[in-house]
């Protein structure tokens, strides 16, 4: 059974920083993109960043790019979002995604899901 778990969410001031994890379990993911999702009150779940398991390859929206990185520990199966210079405008739910190998931006590139964790940002 996959399993994505996220953890790390929470209240910061803006122009601070979190950091997000993602624990995967219940496969090997060596072949799969894992992504990041978020979604604000009342508006559709959008992308946010993405990164091969195996290899380099990155993408990120245009909103975060530049303050946002995405980054994995093979050995602990984690994938982190780290956010700097944090804006109110992210705040939202940010979901974790496990999606084939070609996933990138779209939703349904990816099959699994976390169950989100609240990040809000004070002005």
């Amino acid at each position: 059974q996959v399993q994505l778990v996220e953890s790390g969410g929470g209240l910061v001031q803006a122009g601070g920083s979190l950091r997000l994890s993602c624990v995967a379990s219940g496969r090997t993911f060596s072949s799969s993109t894992m992504g990041w999702f978020r979604q604000a009150p009342g508006k559709v779940r959008e992308f946010v960043a993405a990164r091969r398991w195996s290899g380099d390859n990155t993408y990120y929206a245009d909103s975060v790019k530049g303050r946002f990185t995405v980054s994995r520990d093979n050995a602990k199966n984690t994938v982190y979002l780290q956010m700097n210079s944090l804006k109110p405008e992210d705040t939202a739910v940010y979901y974790c995604a496990a999606g084939g190998w070609s996933a990138s931006f779209q939703k349904s590139q990816y099959d699994y899901w976390g169950q989100g964790t609240q990040v809000t940002v004070s002005s």
